[in-house]
């Protein structure tokens, strides 16, 4: 990926002044290690009359395929071959943006120790930019970048100059003109890049909002294409986009008014509002599960039936356990649950306590045993009640954990649920939901058969006539049945 920034001067104003902004010494060729390759800035030409920056982006691509687990380009964990081709090492997206702000991250604040007065005077200045995906072709760019202010050349790539019958591809060589502080122009390169190309090689999260309102600050809120701007950046994401669209409506609101921000969102006084928010009751189900895991002593973890990683991203926060394996049999919910927890970025010695892999519990699995504790969230409601004998043998008979944790929904609570029409179950992939009674017997079953004791534990408001909307059954094996095991098992060896 390659991009250029230019500008002129003269002997007042020399062009070269371009080295101060951007914090890189025109005379010097320098690298820096990004997520995916190597940056590389050096400086063409640099004279008074004129200076020219280029930063060129080395993608390593079997990083890029190894890290993104599979991944096509659009995230698709079925598109194989899009790991190996693909315009990611050669055409402008979000690579080249976070490799901006990374590489210029002081130009992009406005920041200059040598020559404070330099961030705030515009520059002439001509950004050129070789490859650059456009979903949506040159009017999308001229419609991006136009009203900031730039005068806009977008030239359709041919798909092949040997054939020009075949049209042009989804390319353009980009050039903008425009007399622009660099702050300004790098942070609408940073934002625009991934949107034009409409996809992003990381996955977006929230904090992603906080990056677009910091970049998009003084031009995003007034943007004509405002929307598809905040849409494309967050991957069309609607809850992210929803909460950005409001956090950027009551900046321009601000500004009509010529107030701050805090005093336009003064609806609610945070220093005399005490009325406590409800916390939902899947932090409160995680939160008790947490807790029985730390009061049994456990290191070493399975979540069976991860989903989407929601519980294997708690257990990570206390290093008191050392290993968690997230196991599920869906490979989408192990893709979403990989960038929720962001393994690609995360640190060796964080990565080296988890682990998540595919596998179904109807079937004995060796990977499995060895283990302090499984823990079943809400998972045995969403097997067929016939196949429930299979999942308790696996976990409980092979894998035999020193402790099982077990949560499901309690039917008699679900009248407590204003919104939930009666004698439905509150999960349409719910095969079945149990009574209070119905879960202590079948687990009080499985306790006996595999020599565990049980206790039970109700998880968030325990109504004296319903119980609780979730009932935990926590297993634990005893002593003198974990060395009986032991026993069997050297004997059969």
């Amino acid at each position: 990926m390659f991009l250029t920034i230019s500008t002129t001067g003269t002997p007042e104003r020399p062009a070269t002044d371009l080295g101060f902004l951007l914090h890189k010494h025109p005379d010097k060729a320098q690298a820096f290690s990004t997520s995916y390759g190597k940056a590389h800035v050096v400086y063409p030409e640099a004279s008074v009359e004129r200076c020219t920056a280029a930063l060129l982006l080395e993608v390593d691509a079997v990083a890029l395929v190894r890290r993104g687990k599979g991944k096509g380009r659009g995230g698709a964990p079925d598109a194989a071959l899009a790991q190996y081709v693909n315009d990611r090492p050669y055409a402008a997206s979000s690579l080249l943006a976070v490799a901006l702000s990374g590489v210029f991250s002081s130009a992009m604040k406005g920041t200059c120790q040598a020559k404070p007065e330099l961030p705030a005077r515009p520059l002439p200045l001509r950004v050129e930019v070789p490859a650059l995906p456009a979903r949506g072709g040159a009017d999308l760019v001229r419609a991006l970048f136009e009203p900031l202010g730039w005068t806009v050349s977008a030239e359709p790539v041919a798909l092949d100059t040997e054939f020009p019958e075949w049209g042009d591809s989804r390319y353009v060589s980009l050039v903008l003109e425009g007399e622009q502080r660099l702050a300004d122009a790098l942070r609408h390169l940073y934002v625009l890049l991934p949107v034009l190309d409409d996809a992003k090689h990381y996955w977006v999260s929230s904090d992603e909002v906080d990056k677009l309102l910091r970049a998009g600050e003084g031009w995003l809120p007034d943007h004509p294409e405002q929307k598809l701007i905040t849409s494309r950046y967050l991957s069309r994401r609607w809850s992210l986009t929803r909460q950005a669209m409001e956090r950027l409506e009551l900046v321009r609101l601000a500004e009509t008014d010529d107030s701050a921000v805090e005093e336009i969102d003064n609806a609610v006084d945070e220093k005399t509002d005490t009325e406590e928010k409800p916390v939902p009751l899947a932090v409160q189900r995680r939160d008790a599960i947490v807790g029985a895991l730390k009061a049994t002593d456990a290191a070493r973890v399975l979540d069976l039936g991860c989903g989407q990683g929601q519980l294997v991203q708690e257990l990570l926060k206390d290093t008191r356990f050392t290993e968690i394996v997230g196991v599920d049999v869906s490979m989408r919910a192990l893709t979403i649950a990989s960038r929720r927890l962001k393994l690609d970025r995360m640190g060796e010695r964080q990565a080296e306590r988890v682990k998540l892999v595919q596998g179904s519990l109807a079937y004995t699995d060796k990977r499995l045993k060895g283990y302090d504790a499984a823990v079943l969230s809400e998972v045995i409601e969403h097997l067929d009640l016939p196949r429930l004998p299979a999942l308790e043998y696996a976990v409980f008979g092979s894998a035999r954990p020193r402790t099982v944790i077990v949560t499901t929904p309690n039917v008699e609570y679900n009248v407590r649920w204003e919104t939930l029409p009666a004698g439905h179950v509150r999960h349409g992939d719910h095969r079945f939901e149990w009574t209070r009674e119905e879960f202590r017997g079948w687990a009080g079953t499985v306790a006996e058969r595999h020599g565990y004791g049980v206790e039970f534990v109700p998880v968030g408001p325990d109504d004296p006539e319903v119980g609780p909307p979730t009932q935990m059954a926590v297993f634990t094996v005893s002593a003198q049945n974990t060395k009986d095991q032991n026993t069997k098992e050297e004997k059969a060896a």
